[in-house]
């Protein structure tokens, strides 16, 4: 598979046998006897392939790996045994054949449609499921060598996009030609072309483009800045508004290579900033350079949350931070990997103790209705004595 010039690399045999293992552990603790996963990512997180199949985890025996279609770039993708299927019914004599339609079985429930349930329900002669995606959810949050390398390439693509930011934002232009030129820019660096996030009507693109008082409009998504859009029909994103001087431009963009997201936010202007924006960047900068500088391994995370709004209360912010109104959100930082919407999630009541190898995204922001948003977002590696920066763009106020 060929990403820009490029090979991505394919998920060694040890890593998928890794994470099976693991995730063996996960299904022991909670008394699970089979798995049967179908969602996209999970099946590309555990087999290396999104072909058209179904993966079985037995808890003591080798895994299944059903495919319907197709079954010869399946072949190339995972290190897996492919069991080739015309459809879901052939599934249940292979299952019952093996002796493993026995004990308790668990599927995603968080992300299955019901009638996708009902059926495997009758396939596999159950009364119910018990729900995986805690199970899985937990062995994702702590990356491996190989993710963490994904990553980087991603963050690489990041670092080109706000790179060539500067010389695409100019005054007059509209937000969403911006998006255009950049979005093209990362395409032609290996972009993986969408992100993906996890839950039920969860939609995001790869680039926000958002400028003056379109970065203080809420909207439904969770998120602190989401613009006004093109239309009612997907209301977040850049719009057709012209970027003009003085104001603050936002950009959050989305990178994804092979697999793996990297979510980062920088802000740039033509001219200059109020004094009001101006010292609100600054205490975006300050929360993210001063939570790096003690977060670590050990770390709790509503540690971070109370260490960030605690800052945000003494500048005087604490109206503004993470939003305005009823467009706050709950959070300051969330997990990122195979999916944008990962843990850990960073708040004051999600309490997660930091380990090596988790990945999250740091966002301080700051919402003044009637004049305009501010803020960054930097992805950080938890090591064991600090955390690590996963781009190299600096958190810089642009100044144009």
């Amino acid at each position: 598979m060929r990403t820009g010039t490029e090979t991505c690399e394919l998920t060694p045999h040890e890593e998928i046998q890794s994470r099976i293992n693991r995730f063996k552990e996960k299904m022991a603790g909670a008394d699970i006897h089979f798995s049967i996963i179908m969602g996209n990512v999970d099946l590309f997180y555990f087999s290396g392939t999104t072909q058209r199949g179904i993966l079985v985890i037995p808890l003591e025996s080798d895994p299944l790996l059903f495919v319907e279609r197709n079954q010869e770039r399946a072949r190339r993708e995972s290190p897996l045994t492919i069991t080739p299927i015309a459809g879901h019914g052939d599934v249940h004599d292979i299952l019952s054949g093996k002796g493993i339609l026995r004990g308790r079985g668990g599927m995603e429930l968080d992300i299955l449609p019901v009638s996708t349930y009902e059926r495997f329900r009758r396939i596999c002669e159950v009364d119910s499921f018990a729900d995986l995606s805690p199970l899985i959810r937990e062995v994702r949050m702590v990356k491996s060598a190989f993710e963490i390398r994904q990553m980087k390439r991603s963050g690489k693509i990041m670092d080109a996009v706000f790179s060539r930011a500067r010389e695409v934002i100019q005054e007059g232009m509209r937000e969403i030609d911006v998006e255009a030129e950049l979005n093209a820019e990362g395409r032609r660096r290996g972009h993986q072309g969408l992100l993906r996030m996890r839950g039920f009507n969860q939609e995001m693109m790869c680039l926000y483009v958002i400028s003056g008082q379109a970065g203080t409009l809420p909207t439904a998504a969770d998120v602190t800045i989401a613009g006004l859009g093109v239309t009612h029909a997907l209301p977040q994103g850049s719009s057709l508004n012209v970027i003009q001087r003085n104001q603050p431009v936002i950009l959050d963009y989305g990178a994804g290579y092979n697999g793996y997201i990297t979510d980062e936010t920088r802000a740039f202007v033509i001219g200059s900033l109020n004094e009001k924006l101006a010292r609100a960047y600054d205490v975006s900068r300050e929360i993210i350079e001063e939570t790096a500088a003690f977060a670590r391994e050990g770390t709790e995370t509503t540690r971070i949350f109370e260490f960030a709004r605690n800052r945000a209360r003494a500048a005087k912010l604490d109206e503004y931070f993470m939003g305005y109104g009823e467009g706050k959100v709950g959070f300051i930082g969330h997990g990122l990997g195979l999916e944008l919407n990962e843990i850990p999630v960073i708040t004051a009541r999600h309490r997660q103790t930091l380990t090596e190898g988790m990945v999250f995204a740091l966002e301080p922001k700051f919402v003044f209705p009637g004049e305009g948003s501010i803020g960054i977002e930097a992805d950080f590696i938890v090591r064991k004595e600090t955390l690590e920066r996963i781009t190299k763009t600096p958190l810089d106020l642009v100044c144009l």
